[in-house]
């Protein structure tokens, strides 16, 4: 199992658009269902900067696949002042986080 948070903040007039590129990525893995996966998005205070958390039992990840995810990618570099950074999480304890 693989944990991972992917931080970054995007430019002030390219927020609307990361939404609704990430509201997208939810749509197909809604109507997909993929399994092996466990995801969520979440936008701070200074409406700029996202925060996605990643369960992942298999590999490549499912998000890979999601026509959503490439376009969602596609322009990650123009959207951001902060470039995606990827951390791997080592979970010490939890409380029915990622769970069903």
């Amino acid at each position: 199992m693989k944990r991972v948070m992917v931080r970054y903040k995007v430019k002030p007039d390219r927020a609307v658009r990361n939404e609704e590129l990430v509201r997208a990525v939810y749509a197909e893995l809604h109507e997909r269902e993929p399994s092996g996966i466990r995801y969520a998005t979440f936008k701070l205070d200074d409406g700029l900067t996202f925060v996605h958390l990643a369960e992942t039992d298999v590999d490549p990840a499912p998000l890979t696949g999601l026509r959503a995810f490439k376009e969602f990618l596609a322009g990650i570099d123009e959207r951001c002042d902060d470039p995606p950074v990827v951390t791997e999480l080592h979970e010490i304890g939890s409380f029915h986080l990622f769970t069903a």
